[in-house]
C-alpha cells in the first residue's frame, strides 16, 4: 500500500512529461513543415503546372480535404498540420491560376496571389489562424519578390523568359540576374533582405510571447525566412549555373 502511494506520483509524473512532450517539440516541427510547404511548390509546382495545370488546379481539393480531415480528425499535432495544408492550398491554388494561363502577364502576379486576402485576414482569429499566417506570411514574402524585381528592372525580362525555350530561358535569366549587381540594385536587393529578415526576426520574438497567436507568429517567421533563402538560392543560380535556375 506504501510503495504504491510512493510510486503513483512518480509514474503520474513520467505519464505528464510525456502528455507534455508533442507541444513542447512541435513549435520546430511546425516551422519545418511550413518552410517545406514554401519550397514544395519551387519543386513540384512549378514543373507541373508548365505540362497540366488543369490537374495541378484539381489537386487544390485534395489538399484542402486531407487538411480539414486532419483538423476534424487527428490529435493535435495533426489538427496543426492539417490547418498548414489549408492555407497551402490557398497559396497553391493562386499560383496554379496564374502559372496555368496568365503567367505572360506579371502585372496579374500579386493580384491573383491575393484572391484569399479577406478569407484569410477574417480567420485570424479563428481556428484556422495558421492557416490564415501562413497564407499571409507567403503573400508578403511574394509581394517583396515582386517588388524588387521591378524596382531593379528585372520584371522586364519576365515575359522573354516565359516564352523563352529551354535552351534560350538560362541565358535570358543570367542577363537578368546580372542587373541585380548594379549599385543600385544590390541596395534595393540589400534593402529588401534586411527588411525581411527584420520582420522575420519581428514575427519570431512575438512568438515567443505567450499568446493565442503564438503559434500563427512562428509559422509567418518561417515562411518570410524561407522565402528570403528561396529568392537567394534563385539569383546564385542564375549568376553562377543558369541552366540549373531554369529547373526552379
Amino acid at each position: 500500500m506504501l510503495s504504491g502511494l510512493i510510486q503513483t506520483p512518480i509514474t503520474d509524473k513520467k505519464s505528464l512529461i510525456i502528455s507534455q512532450a508533442p507541444s513542447v517539440s512541435f513549435p520546430r516541427s511546425l516551422s519545418f513543415w511550413a518552410s517545406a510547404l514554401v519550397v514544395l511548390p519551387v519543386f513540384l509546382q512549378a514543373p507541373w503546372v508548365r505540362f497540366h495545370p488543369f490537374s495541378s488546379c484539381l489537386f487544390t481539393a485534395v489538399l484542402l480535404t486531407t487538411g480539414i480531415v486532419a483538423v476534424q480528425v487527428g490529435n493535435a499535432a495533426w489538427k496543426r498540420a492539417g490547418t498548414l495544408l489549408v492555407g497551402f492550398s490557398g497559396s497553391w491554388l493562386a499560383g496554379t491560376l496564374f502559372w496555368g494561363w496568365l503567367r505572360m502577364h506579371p502585372v496579374w502576379h500579386l493580384p491573383i496571389e491575393a484572391i484569399a486576402v479577406p478569407l484569410a485576414i477574417g480567420g485570424l482569429k479563428s481556428r484556422w489562424k495558421l492557416s490564415c499566417s501562413f497564407y499571409l506570411a507567403s503573400l508578403l514574402g511574394t509581394a517583396f519578390t515582386d517588388i524588387t524585381m521591378a524596382l531593379t528592372g528585372v520584371m522586364s525580362f519576365w515575359p522573354q523568359v516565359v516564352q523563352a525555350t529551354s535552351s534560350e530561358a538560362p541565358f535570358l535569366l543570367s542577363e537578368a540576374a546580372k542587373l541585380v549587381l548594379q549599385p543600385v540594385s544590390l541596395l534595393i536587393l540589400s534593402a529588401a533582405a534586411g527588411l525581411i529578415l527584420w520582420l522575420a526576426k519581428q514575427f519570431w520574438t512575438q512568438s515567443a510571447r505567450p499568446s493565442e497567436h503564438q503559434e500563427a507568429w512562428r509559422v509567418a517567421a518561417a515562411v518570410l525566412s524561407t522565402t528570403l533563402f528561396i529568392d537567394a538560392l534563385f539569383l546564385g543560380l542564375s549568376l553562377s549555373v543558369p541552366s540549373l535556375s531554369g529547373l526552379i
